[in-house]
């Protein structure tokens, strides 16, 4: 608990996993692709707007809960999906499901998850499942089988993976998929012992040798098997037939999750998507795709009246706020939480939590708002439109 008191912001998260983790997995978290002009632009981007707080209200009741298809939240955010969460925290993807259902707040699991989503769904059933649909349409069609089966009703189809991106931080931190024994490897874990005992050691003696589980219908490769099948990062296949044919099959909430252009949203919609998320995928496929934040208005706009979520640079209760009052109807965050559960598990994950909860409501009473429907465009002033 000392070490959570130290911890007063998401960011302080980073630095304190970056000396628990092994680089490669560090790497790996914090990274992005080419030279990193998405993944700053995202940060950036909240800079565009600053508020216009209204004062003199009666901001003694506030309330900053949602109500995403149906389901009401505590919070108007939530957990992004993250890859081998399992390996940068014991059990990484139940600690983020446990800590988000207990905080009522929404959390996406990952398709490259190492624990299979039957167990996710068994201690966490509002978990929202995001696939990587593999090429094989029959391993497709029983992903979404098993998905419906184990009875998870929200399917998250990320769709900003056409091709395996240029992630040159990988490779300089050692990290590969699958990875591959070697003496730099080896160093890196004997020199970080609280993750080698409580992390890596516990999951083989306790669960055996980490899976890719969720896949398909079955289970997937071992991670540092010679055999994994890399083509599953390549998803040049996928087009609107697919997503026509998954909504066909899939009877349940149908998120499309890596929208950047207004084109794109106005086809999500008439193809019966439910909702979409406007993400780069956090800079970590093209390098220097748009901002989510700059391109959010124009895509609300053209979806219509379903929810659209965004994720993308996250790290204030101010960033939350300008995304809503731009017109989200809830943000997603990634590598804080990643962090947090890195040095805590579902402990630091509750706290990191907490810490965006206090920040929100806190700024929602700077502003003179006590309810998040109060959030609007006018809320807020464009850095470039100072008045002169």
């Amino acid at each position: 608990m000392s070490l959570l008191a130290n911890v007063l912001s998401l960011a302080d998260f980073e630095a304190v996993a970056r000396r628990r983790l092994p680089s490669p997995l560090f790497g790996y978290v914090s990274g992005d692709c080419e030279d990193g002009q998405s993944r700053r632009g995202n940060r950036l981007s909240f800079r565009d707007y600053e508020f216009r707080p209204r004062v003199l209200v009666d901001v003694s009741n506030r309330d900053q809960g949602i109500t995403l298809f149906g389901r009401e939240y505590a919070s108007p955010f939530g957990v992004a999906p993250m890859g081998i969460a399992a390996l940068t925290a014991y059990r990484g993807d139940l600690v983020l499901a446990n800590a988000a259902a207990k905080a009522k707040v929404p959390a996406i699991m990952s398709g490259w998850s190492l624990i299979p989503l039957e167990t996710i769904a068994s201690i966490a059933p509002a978990t929202w499942f995001q696939a990587y649909l593999p090429r094989n349409p029959k391993h497709s069609a029983a992903l979404i089988d098993r998905v419906a089966a184990a009875g998870l009703q929200t399917l998250v189809i990320t769709v900003d993976t056409p091709s395996p991106a240029n992630r040159e931080n990988n490779v300089r931190a050692g990290f590969s998929s699958p990875l591959r024994p070697s003496m730099r490897l080896a160093w890196q874990g004997i020199s970080h012992p609280r993750w080698l005992f409580s992390v890596f050691l516990k999951t083989l003696i306790r669960h055996g040798l980490p899976h890719f589980e969720n896949w398909h219908g079955g289970r997937g490769t071992p991670m540092f098997s010679s055999k994994l099948n890399t083509d599953i990062a390549q998803r040049g296949h996928l087009t609107w037939a697919h997503i026509e044919s998954i909504r066909e099959r899939w009877a349940g909430t149908l998120v499309l999750k890596g929208i950047l252009a207004a084109e794109d949203a106005k086809l999500a919609r008439e193809y019966g998507v439910d909702g979409i998320i406007v993400s780069n995928h956090g800079g970590r496929q093209l390098d220097g795709a748009v901002a989510p934040l700059r391109v959010l208005p124009r895509i609300i706009e053209q979806f219509g009246g379903g929810p659209v979520m965004i994720d993308g640079g996250v790290r204030r209760g101010s960033d939350v706020l300008k995304a809503l009052a731009l017109g989200a109807a809830c943000v997603f965050v990634g590598r804080p939480f990643n962090y947090a559960a890195a040095v805590a598990g579902e402990t630091g994950v509750a706290h990191a939590i907490a810490l965006l909860e206090q920040e929100v409501s806190r700024n929602m009473a700077m502003l003179g708002v006590c309810n998040l429907a109060d959030l609007t465009p006018d809320c807020l002033l464009k850095a470039s439109s100072w008045p002169t």
